[in-house]
């Protein structure tokens, strides 16, 4: 899969770049169809928020985190995109 990170008002570190990717390798390994992630990391005033957008077979996922500390925006990130997975795979494996 690849992984495109690119920020808005920072510049992406790479303990930053090592945290996205740690976190979107837990998520491969519940998925494995995805091609390309998307990471958009931003600053507005005193928020930070990480966008991601996944593309697999058929679909893309969008997935936002808002927190205080940029960190935790891609934890919150990564517990919603891990969420919407989930449910993308049960409704490819859901047998009717």
């Amino acid at each position: 899969m690849q992984i495109a990170i690119s920020g808005q008002h920072l510049e992406v570190t790479s303990s930053l770049k090592s945290h996205v990717e740690s976190k979107l390798e837990k998520i491969i390994n519940h998925f494995d169809h995805l091609t390309q992630a998307n990471v958009v990391l931003h600053i507005e005033k005193e928020d930070h928020m990480a966008e991601v957008n996944l593309h697999a077979k058929g679909t893309s996922i969008h997935a936002t985190g808002l927190a205080e500390n940029m960190y935790a925006a891609i934890d919150s990130m990564a517990q919603k995109l891990d969420r919407q997975v989930l449910k993308h795979k049960a409704k490819l494996t859901r047998h009717r």
